[in-house]
């Protein structure tokens, strides 16, 4: 039976969205994809010229410290190297880290991305859940602070949360961390679609991360538009932890060519600030399109918007018309009807509003 037969391609490594290859096989065609939240801009110039010129040297093994991409991280984040572990894509880091920890019991909200869970459970782990309501527009609140105790050995935290798109006040973030610190609990901070909010260092947890037992999570995939090249990293100020995090995956984890990639766009801030703009935007004019067709549209922050739609079968039909988005029915706390897309560009956010457009209304964009 091959790899992609049915029974296979159903389960847990195939539960995402950037399901490209699937739809290209069953109608020949590339489709508009909604599913995967990587950038509109694709990868920023520099970075594809340094992966090209990387090839020269695809011939030796990769520094597998990956030394001068954590300087560059380093200098851009104004944080230690030291500090600082390189792996193969966010999921590779989260897989170490649940393997470095063996955790008994962990703690993550509803819903969520669904990889800490997989991850944290490949280990023997209880994994709980901490649900998020509906009517608040699934923002996480103080009553959080109520499940740390001192039998929680993880705490994962989203931010901003995948698939809602909501981000967590800073000053509650401030006081979860403390009672982690108190209950001696780790809390894992993932913040790969961070660069997407409006500003990413006023939200952002890597500046405690000396002060707190913490481990903050971040990727090139989506921001940077790497999905391909997996890079991502991840920092912490517990030394022991991020050796025992390094000793526990392949020892070349991270490619010379997506090791270089990452250094360049690093460099690249006009990349950043284009980028930036065009989600600000993009994101206000789509969610107003969705609204305008009685849709319910999650306020998010990042560059993609959860929804509610009661149109049946709503993947198929877009499928059949050359559009993707992620049906988020298999989220935990979410269920049938909801979805996620992507914030692309002007002309393929208005594709995909005129498409909804012709099952809901009669607007035009």
């Amino acid at each position: 039976m091959s790899l992609d037969a049915a029974d296979i391609n159903n389960g847990h490594c195939f539960a995402h969205g950037g399901r490209w290859a699937d739809y290209l096989e069953e109608h020949g065609t590339m489709p508009l994809d909604f599913s995967a939240n990587t950038s509109p801009l694709g990868m920023p110039g520099g970075a594809k010229v340094a992966a090209i010129a990387a090839l020269q040297h695809a011939d030796r093994y990769p520094d597998p410290h990956c030394r001068e991409l954590r300087r560059a991280l380093a200098d851009h984040y104004a944080l230690n190297k030291d500090e600082i572990l390189v792996g193969n894509g966010a999921g590779d880091l989260i897989d170490r880290l649940a393997l470095a920890l063996r955790p008994r019991r962990a703690l993550v909200t509803a819903p969520t991305f669904s990889e800490y869970r997989a991850a944290f459970e490949r280990v023997g782990c209880q994994v709980e859940q901490h649900p998020l309501a509906a009517d608040r527009d699934f923002a996480l609140d103080e009553d959080i602070l109520k499940r740390i105790d001192n039998t929680l050995d993880v705490l994962v935290l989203c931010e901003p949360n995948n698939p809602t798109g909501r981000t967590t006040d800073p000053a509650l973030l401030e006081r979860i961390a403390c009672r982690c610190d108190q209950m001696d609990t780790h809390l894992l901070v993932d913040e790969c679609f961070g660069d997407f909010l409006d500003e990413p260092a006023a939200h952002s947890m890597l500046p405690g991360i000396k002060a707190h037992r913490m481990l903050v999570l971040r990727a090139f995939t989506k921001f940077h538009g790497m999905a391909g090249l997996r890079l991502g990293w991840c920092a912490c100020h517990d030394l022991d932890l991020l050796r025992a995090m390094a000793e526990a995956g392949q020892p070349w984890p991270v490619s010379v060519i997506a090791q270089e990639a990452g250094v360049a766009a690093l460099a690249d801030g006009d990349y950043a600030r284009r980028l930036r703009t065009l989600i600000r935007a993009e994101r206000a004019k789509l969610a107003e399109g969705l609204r305008s067709l009685g849709l319910r549209v999650v306020p998010g922050e990042a560059n993609y918007l959860l929804f509610f739609d009661k149109t049946p079968q709503l993947t198929e039909h877009l499928a059949n018309v050359g559009i993707l988005v992620r049906d988020c029915a298999n989220f935990a706390g979410l269920g049938p009807g909801w979805y996620r897309t992507a914030v692309r560009d002007a002309e393929s956010n208005a594709i995909l509003l005129n498409k909804l457009d012709a099952l809901h209304g009669t607007h035009t964009y």
